[in-house]
């Protein structure tokens, strides 16, 4: 689209996901965050915790150039790899980010302040927990304000705890704080119609003809086998550019009456 020229990428992390134990909330929640500020997710990648596939998907994801969520792994006990692996595709040492341990500490006294009991920082346990503030040299932070734990950022890849009550309220503050100037508030367009009995193959000259000549329009096709209750058909359609859409839409029209198809309006 015109208004977006940066491809914006989701990877969800973590073996919960791909073994079913967890359902994935990410992709639908980001989807409707980018929408909300008229951008949309380019692609998405879930990955289990694998060191070396993760490290090897940020070394590519890297190159890229594209803007980058990723939700997960970003902990600090054996099955996090999230921080180790990013430093790896960069090739750059993990260091102890000194605001980033700070926030935690700050967050133990805190936590042991509200629960009325000493602790010691430097304590095993608590030594421990220092190790979500390392990160790869030159990272910045992403603020947490859930518990100010924070995700960090790498360029234009964002690190973010698999946490939703965390991850989308620091994605949110990304976006606004970093990318505002991407954002594009006008009511995208799109219309539809359903073709009955139709073949995708004989449209597909149509719908490249439309791409080609309304560049701002995407034309979309969603088939349904039918079922006892609904007939075969296409969902037939365009969306984009509002003051394409209406141009594109009648073209449409006009190419599926020529090819004599039953179809009717969505909406």
């Amino acid at each position: 689209m015109s208004n977006q020229v940066n491809t914006i990428g989701l990877i969800v992390i973590g073996d919960e996901i791909l073994s079913g134990k967890r359902v994935d909330a990410h992709l639908p929640k980001v989807v409707q965050l980018l929408a909300a500020r008229g951008l949309q997710l380019g692609w998405a990648e879930y990955i289990g915790d694998d060191p070396a596939r993760i490290t090897a998907t940020l070394e590519r994801t890297f190159a890229s150039g594209d803007i980058v969520f990723s939700t997960g792994g970003i902990g600090a006990t054996p099955d996090d790899h999230t921080r180790q692996a990013a430093a790896a595709a960069l090739k750059r040492p993990l260091v102890l980010h000194p605001q980033g341990a700070e926030n935690i500490r700050q967050r133990v006294l805190q936590v042991a302040r509200d629960e009325g009991k000493e602790v010691d920082l430097n304590a095993p346990e608590n030594l421990q927990r220092l190790k979500m503030a390392e990160f790869a040299e030159g990272a910045e932070l992403i603020p947490n304000p859930y518990n100010n734990v924070a995700g960090f950022a790498l360029g234009s890849h964002y690190f973010v705890p698999g946490f939703p009550v965390m991850a989308w309220p620091m994605i949110e503050w990304v976006l606004d704080t970093h990318y505002p100037h991407l954002f594009n508030r006008q009511a995208r367009a799109e219309r539809a119609v359903l073709v009955f009995d139709g073949a995708e193959a004989a449209l597909t000259p149509l719908m490249e003809d439309i791409e080609a000549t309304w560049p701002d329009v995407k034309v979309f096709s969603l088939p349904s086998v039918g079922d006892a209750q609904t007939r075969r058909h296409i969902e037939l359609g365009v969306k984009g550019d509002p003051a394409q859409v209406a141009a594109a839409f009648v073209r449409l029209c006009e190419g599926l009456d020529a090819h004599r198809a039953e179809y009717e309006p969505i909406g």
